[in-house]
């Protein structure tokens, strides 16, 4: 079943032209990766999907409805997860205070939903243990484990993922790979996600390659070639 549609889509910062004429999907229980140089367009994409931009003409389909006249909170309602570049936990709040904010997108939001689903403990053991720490106080990798858990409580049809391996350690990026795998098997969720990381990108079913706002190259990510590596992962 195809869970995402976006058709023609252009975005705009200002007068700049940042997305040009957009045509991807994603299928339920699929990981697509979007890959391309900085400054191409790619959190741009998500920014437009999860509604923190609004795209000038396309559409945006989740199971066939349309996204356009939805905000961010009711798109995350809808069944969108985004864990941001940067990852945006709140430091402040303890780690178990991060992960209840994750069920707000949940039917009645955190005045019907306390229960944290023992899974996210199983993909991330490390938060079980942590419960009570400031979340400004975890590492990068813990803390971007957190902002993964915490958009999974919103139990997402489809979740955003911004270079979740951005800077961090190579035993927690194994971690993650394993835990998104994991997340897809079990949930049947789609995954969009935007990486740099060669093995990550590998993990992927397809890809989708970005240059100067639009999609280049496409295709399995099986047959992605060092031709294509080195044009669109190189730095």
């Amino acid at each position: 079943m195809t869970l995402l549609e976006i058709q023609g889509l252009n975005t705009y910062y200002g007068e700049s032209h940042i997305l040009r004429d957009v045509d991807l999907s994603v299928q339920a229980g699929e990981m697509v990766c979007l890959i391309g140089r900085n400054g191409v367009g790619k959190t741009t994409l998500l920014k437009s999907l999860i509604g923190l931009l609004k795209p000038r003409s396309g559409d945006l389909l989740l199971e066939e409805r349309s996204l356009q006249r939805l905000s961010p909170h009711q798109r995350a309602r809808a069944g969108i997860g985004y864990v941001p570049q940067g990852r945006e936990i709140i430091p402040q709040l303890t780690v178990e205070e991060n992960l209840m904010l994750g069920m707000e997108a949940l039917p009645g939001g955190l005045a019907r939903n306390r229960r944290i689903d023992p899974l996210v403990y199983e993909l991330f053991p490390i938060l079980r243990e942590f419960l009570p720490r400031k979340g400004g106080d975890l590492s990068g990798g813990q803390q971007q484990q957190l902002a993964i858990a915490r958009a999974l409580l919103g139990r997402p049809k489809l979740l955003l993922l911004d270079e979740p391996t951005e800077g961090i350690q190579p035993n927690i990026v194994q971690d993650i790979e394993a835990a998104v795998r994991r997340i897809i098997a079990e949930t049947g969720i789609g995954v969009l996600l935007v990486e740099q990381h060669l093995h990550f990108v590998r993990q992927a079913d397809r890809y989708y390659a970005m240059q100067r706002g639009g999609i280049v190259a496409s295709g399995p990510t099986a047959e992605l070639s060092q031709a294509v590596v080195d044009r669109f992962l190189s730095v």
